[in-house]
């Protein structure tokens, strides 16, 4: 019989697509949930037949016989929650954005490194057929050498839950843009070879969130609106931009354009919707071509699944701490380059 690895979800918010997830792999075993929130964690529970429940998850470190949890939770607990699984012996995929701040995130890579275990970050938009296909495209030398990148994700109105963990900085870190625009990043450094940040200049404006809260009588205490500029070791750039309330024509704008020497790949939304296309452009003989994705069969792993693979075939996981690390470094650097107005620099 192969084995199978026992896992947890801690968080079902969010964290019930992880459970799902779990259940559709032939070797992994979902043990149990924990939710503060006991309501959500019963109706959960019910919904995908899972009986042995938790409201804490120091609890369930003890008592369930578990390999590795999904740490799915507001963003404030991510670090603590994944150090102290670690720390019990599991392995960890934690949700995106890994922490609040770089040093949490250093702490996190430590702890794995003491015991040994996985640490994944669910930097999910890097997991569709269609981002896979650019990602050969890349790698096969098609655009050659990566010297410039935009990635945008854009909302014309669209904030989350207004006055929930999402609109509170102390809970989530910051707005759109380390709840949207971390997606972006990764896919746009994934693409790029994951160069190290060295520079990074940021904005942040709050021009039409702060008049929806106050009609609301809502908490907001984050951005609407942030963007910046990174430069990398390598000599190469990238400008960031994330909002979840902007004045423009679509409802949800998605792109990461990434340019080489030789040619360029744009992966976008389409009509404001979370349907995408991707595209490589290139000069061959002379001519200019453009290449679009009818389709792809580039199919591969969904995060869920990676996470247990790597597991069970003892390897790292393809989106790591260390990548989590280099996000949040140009998170990190956006917000404080936006508060002090300076250029944030790492040696």
């Amino acid at each position: 019989m192969k084995k199978k690895v026992r896992v947890g979800v801690i968080g079902v918010g969010m964290g019930r697509h992880h459970a799902a997830g779990y259940q559709t792999h032939p070797q992994a075993k979902l043990v149990c949930l924990c939710d503060m929130n006991e309501v959500r964690l019963k109706a959960v529970g019910a919904e995908l037949g899972v009986k042995t429940l938790y409201t804490d998850a120091e609890t369930m470190f003890r008592e369930a016989e578990l390999d590795a949890v999904s740490v799915a939770t507001p963003n404030a607990w991510h670090a603590p929650l994944s150090i102290a699984a670690l720390k019990a012996g599991l392995h960890v995929l934690c949700e995106k954005p890994m922490a609040m701040r770089a040093e949490e995130c250093m702490a996190m890579n430590a702890a794995a490194a003491k015991a040994k275990r996985n640490l994944m970050i669910n930097f999910s938009y890097r997991f569709s057929d269609l981002s896979r296909a650019l990602k050969q495209q890349v790698d096969a030398g098609a655009i050659g050498k990566v010297y410039f990148a935009r990635t945008v994700w854009h909302r014309r109105r669209g904030v989350p839950g207004m006055g929930s963990s999402f609109t509170r900085k102390e809970q989530s870190g910051g707005g759109p843009l380390i709840d949207l625009g971390v997606h972006r990043i990764d896919l746009a450094l994934w693409l790029m070879g994951y160069p190290d940040p060295v520079t990074v200049t940021g904005s942040a404006y709050n021009a039409i969130a702060a008049q929806i809260a106050a009609r609301a009588k809502a908490d907001y205490s984050v951005e609407d609106l942030a963007c910046g500029m990174v430069r990398f070791a390598d000599g190469s750039t990238l400008l960031v931009e994330a909002s979840w309330a902007v004045n423009i024509d679509e409802r949800e704008h998605m792109v990461t354009l990434v340019c080489g020497d030789r040619g360029g790949v744009v992966q976008k939304s389409v009509g404001g919707t979370y349907n995408f296309v991707g595209e490589v452009y290139t000069e061959e003989d002379g001519h200019l071509f453009t290449k679009r994705f009818d389709f792809s069969t580039a199919g591969g792993p969904s995060a869920y699944h990676e996470f247990i693979n790597s597991i069970l075939e003892k390897r790292p996981p393809v989106a790591t701490g260390d990548h989590g690390l280099k996000v949040q470094k140009i998170l990190d650097g956006i917000y404080d380059s936006a508060a002090s107005g300076r250029e944030v620099r790492y040696d």
